[in-house]
């Protein structure tokens, strides 16, 4: 009984993250330009296209970030592509990846 008690949490965290990362790689990516990164408040500001999941047109705004490493891979002025969604209340970027980025 205490072995079932132990997997049960475990089994279910594996399969929220799991889930969590399944509807990451089903979102559709966005392109944008990077106008601002605060690695104080884990945000950076974004002026973008269109993000078709949340119906959302072009504009610059400041979006919270589900890993603040990803805050490390990018500057101002680097072209970006990009996953977004809003998680509890914040819109929320995912995945970002400099364009055709020089070597650092």
């Amino acid at each position: 009984m205490i072995i079932t008690r132990l997997r049960t949490p475990t089994l279910l965290a594996s399969l929220c993250l799991a889930g969590a990362a399944l509807a990451q790689t089903a979102l559709p990516t966005a392109e944008g330009e990077v106008r601002r990164v605060d690695t104080r408040a884990k945000t950076v500001t974004l002026k973008h296209g269109d993000i078709q999941n949340l119906d959302m047109p072009p504009m610059t705004m400041v979006f919270q970030v589900s890993d603040p490493a990803l805050l490390g891979q990018v500057k101002p002025g680097d072209k970006v592509r990009f996953t977004a969604d809003k998680l509890g209340g914040n819109y929320t970027v995912l995945s970002l990846e400099p364009v055709n980025a020089p070597s650092r």
